[in-house]
């Protein structure tokens, strides 16, 4: 009896420090909500149980806007869980224009994945609360996938790591070519879940403490000796052939794995044996090969605050069009606004070739534009106005963590008996440092991320009906105008989509007397018709362009009412009647 009652007055005690928690503030803050239903702290990172449970938490409290489902599964087994987001009383989310984002498709960039939940749970929480958000739910859709690698998302937050280990995929290697796997890799030689430096005394070493932090090492200048000689990251030589670390997971790079541009390994390092060789890939082109209302498409990668498009390769430069380019940079260059310290690049000429990336898939494979955001910039360290958000120095993310984050982010250097080298020290930065934002930056960086994704969502084709005009000709016959505008800057179909006919043409179809004929009003001043003379009932128009019109024409026999429909995979549908 007594340890029920106790277990009561526990429960007791949980519920009102629960309606404490929720209890919203005196004054709200703008740009969140007050008193949110799904209550999440921004300021840390999840595993992918952690994501999931979260996600349902979100399905359970906004059923109507929220639907949780799996699209696959990994190479280990796990559910590649996404969000389908969309007022589902105002239509079908599969038939509205839609974008599709995703986070995490390196291991080690864990931060995608919170910036993608963190959106969904925004738009959730103030659907009813921020007219915006309810006209852009109504419209439109989300299709979220906080980690397309949920894999190796566990091995990096659960694992002993470095900031950059594993990048890639959690697939075995034999690097030193001894034929045995992964049997060399990091080794946490002092159980601290981190991988950090090892270094030697060496009185002919190249390196040296620096004079204003002890914690960081500096090469000697080119008159002086150095104290120590760095010998890489923690490991040993396990296999007995003179090398430490050279066989560790993360043999392919997913971001190479995509079929356009794609290259051989000899090209391209990462990528493997052919296109989508691995199920997390496979799945989502699954998805998007079936989901053709897709207009727009995000993934989030870390770090160094890069707004970043295509092409990939300065061989497939010719694939984006100048009209499309235009389109590119005006959102590339709001995205400049709304996160100071990012910069607007294209992917070849201001960073790397790469080949087989998935934002280069989406636009050249599917004519969907795409971007790719590098989270994390390094100006947020002391926001100084620099000509690169790459211009920081080791000494600059040293002093942020003495004075900011108080000596957290570096392990200090300590002395350890290694089995191959003997004495050594082993120290330096915490594996969840430099990479991905600090606590108290995080939300700050989901939101501003989240506004870039937002407006390219509604800057995705709407169509809509601007008009209809009815004039009497001789003989009871009738001539029908329609204006058809997309209230959009994305047009219904890029030009690659146009080029290379991926998804069909837009339809607009007149309902009301017999049809003899009808077209596209290539002049509608001059009225210069382009005649349809297969099925001219329905019109197959090949795009309506962003913040654009298209004009068509019928001629009827009879009728004294007429219905007129746009049904565009990529920018919805409209219906309009004449009076």
């Amino acid at each position: 009896m007594k340890s029920i009652l106790i277990l009561f007055l526990l429960t007791l005690y949980t519920f009102a420090q629960q309606s404490k928690d929720f209890t919203p503030s005196a004054l709200k803050a703008m740009g969140a909500p007050n008193n949110p239903k799904v209550e999440i702290a921004w300021n840390r990172y999840y595993d992918s149980k952690q994501l999931y449970e979260i996600m349902i938490r979100l399905e359970k409290a906004y059923p109507e806007l929220v639907k949780v489902s799996s699209i696959g599964k990994s190479v280990e087994g796990r559910e590649m869980w996404m969000m389908t987001i969309s007022n589902r009383k105002n239509g079908d989310p599969d038939k509205k224009p839609a974008m599709y984002i995703d986070g995490n498709i390196h291991s080690n960039e864990i931060q995608g994945a919170e910036v993608v939940l963190y959106t969904a749970w925004y738009v959730s929480e103030l659907y009813s609360e921020i007219e915006w958000i309810k006209q852009l739910l109504d419209d439109k859709t989300l299709y979220v996938i906080p980690t397309i690698n949920p894999d190796a998302r566990d091995y990096f937050i659960h694992s002993a790591n470095n900031p950059h280990s594993p990048r890639s995929g959690m697939a075995k290697r034999d690097d030193d070519g001894d034929g045995e796997m992964n049997e060399d890799g990091y080794d946490d030689l002092d159980g601290d879940g981190n991988i950090t430096f090892m270094r030697i005394k060496d009185p002919n070493g190249r390196f040296k403490t620096d004079p204003s932090d002890n914690r960081l090492m500096i090469q000697a200048g080119a008159d002086e000796k150095g104290e120590y000689t760095l010998l890489g990251w923690e490991g040993i030589d396990n296999d007995g052939d003179g090398q430490v670390n050279e066989d560790n997971p993360g043999a392919y790079d997913p971001n190479r794995d995509w079929a356009w541009n794609w290259a051989p390994r000899y090209i391209q390092n990462g990528s493997d044996h052919f296109p989508f060789t691995f199920p997390e890939n496979r799945s989502i082109k699954n998805f998007v090969l079936t989901h053709h209302n897709i207009a727009a498409a995000q993934s989030f990668h870390n770090n160094g605050g890069m707004i970043l498009r295509g092409p990939g390769s300065k061989t497939d430069e010719g694939t984006y069009s100048r009209q499309d380019i235009q389109t590119y940079d005006f959102l590339g260059q709001l995205g400049e606004e709304q996160l100071p310290g990012y910069k607007y690049m294209i992917i070849w000429k201001d960073l790397y070739t790469v080949y087989g990336g998935e934002v280069e898939w989406f636009y050249g494979g599917r004519g969907i534009l795409s971007f790719t955001n590098e989270l994390w910039s390094e100006f947020d360290y002391f926001r100084r106005a620099k000509d690169s958000t790459r211009d920081v120095t080791q000494q600059d993310i040293y002093r942020f963590d003495k004075i900011m984050l108080f000596n957290e982010g570096i392990v200090p250097w300590k002395k350890y008996q290694h089995p191959q080298y003997g004495e050594i020290e082993i120290g330096g930065i915490k594996k969840a440092w430099t990479r991905t934002a600090p606590s108290f930056m995080i939300e700050d960086m989901c939101h501003r991320n989240m506004a870039f994704t937002l407006f390219h969502l509604y800057h995705t084709p709407k169509v809509s009906i601007d008009s209809i005009m009815v004039k009497n000709l001789s003989g009871g016959l009738k001539e029908v105008t329609a204006i058809i505008s997309n209230g959009r800057v994305i047009p219904t179909h890029t030009f690659q989509d146009t080029k290379n006919k991926i998804t069909r043409p837009d339809w607009i179809t007149l309902n009301g007397g017999t049809i003899l004929t009808g077209g596209v009003l290539e002049n509608r001043f001059l009225g210069i018709t382009k005649e349809q003379k297969i099925n001219p009932s329905r019109l197959n128009i090949e795009n309506i362009p962003g913040m654009g019109s298209v004009a068509v024409r019928w001629i009827v026999d009879g009728g004294s009412s007429f219905t007129v429909s746009v049904d565009s995979e990529k920018g919805g549908r409209s219906e309009r009647s004449s009076k």
